[in-house]
């Protein structure tokens, strides 16, 4: 496959940065280049939301990125920074952040240029499920996952450890039956579709059922060896058809990946401009 890069700040992710990243990988192995923190204030004239250790922990983080490597200064207007590793034999760009001299840029360098286009963004096509792995215990998770940060990803990993990783996310009428109107803030197939972007996913599906147990007839089905939840997830009906079930109830503390600060959506939703 050909050797693809992008450039991103990649500072408050959404959906829409990773499905342009899924369209770049269509194209070939993504080698993003991030701006470091120094070269994002260059870039925009405002202090990076995150900083470049937690947006690089989350790009790498991705089923479809190869290679990220963090660049320190930007460089001339429409062209593409320097990088190790192999030379790009495409240069893929979002349509939004497009310029007319990255072209004349691509050309003199015998680069392949590619533009996504916003209409290619559209929808949240799933990543393909994983194939389970010959051995490993199948570990669930159930959640929200309402606002998708480097916590997330921190919780996903820790699990993933432990053997086989399936997410269930709560749908939309389970969400605002328990938490009021004006939940969840994205849509279940949004929110689906970021936590099955997460390279430590083997599949990310929606609940069917309600209440705390929402997850039930997917449980039933599955049939995993553990269940894990967070400490702010730790409820006595869950524990309860753990037992009942002879599935091992595993309770994570909320602990960020060292050199991070922890995250947690109600933090992000407190300070969101």
């Amino acid at each position: 496959m050909p050797h693809v890069h992008v450039a991103t700040a990649f500072d408050n992710p959404g959906s829409r940065d990773i499905r342009f990243l899924q369209e770049a990988a269509r194209i070939g192995e993504v080698h993003a280049l991030l701006w470091s923190d120094q070269a994002l204030r260059r870039l925009t004239g405002a202090a990076p939301r995150f900083p470049s250790a937690e947006r690089l922990y989350f790009l790498e983080a991705l089923r479809f990125v190869k290679q990220a490597t963090i660049v320190e200064a930007p460089p001339a207007p429409g062209a593409l920074p320097e990088c190790g590793g192999p030379p790009p034999e495409v240069w893929v760009v979002d349509e939004s952040a497009g310029q007319p001299d990255q072209q004349a840029f691509c050309r003199s360098r015998g680069i392949g240029y590619h533009v996504v286009r916003a209409a290619d963004l559209a929808g949240f096509p799933p990543a393909a499920p994983d194939p389970p792995s010959p051995g490993r215990p199948m570990v669930l998770v159930t959640g929200s996952f309402d606002w998708f940060h480097s916590g997330h990803v921190r919780f996903f990993e820790e699990v993933s450890e432990r053997g086989d990783l399936y997410v269930v996310v709560g749908h939309d009428r389970n969400l605002r039956l328990l938490k009021g109107e004006g939940h969840p803030l994205y849509p279940e197939q949004e929110r689906s579709y970021l936590c099955g972007s997460i390279r430590f996913v083997k599949r990310a599906m929606i609940s069917t059922g309600n209440g705390w147990l929402d997850a039930e007839p997917e449980i039933r089905q599955l049939k995993p060896e553990i269940y894990a939840v967070n400490e702010d997830g730790d409820k006595p009906e869950k524990r309860a058809f753990c037992r009942d079930l002879g599935i091992e109830y595993l309770v994570l503390k909320r602990t960020p990946k060292p050199g991070l600060a922890p995250r947690s959506s109600t933090g992000l939703k407190s300070v969101q401009p």
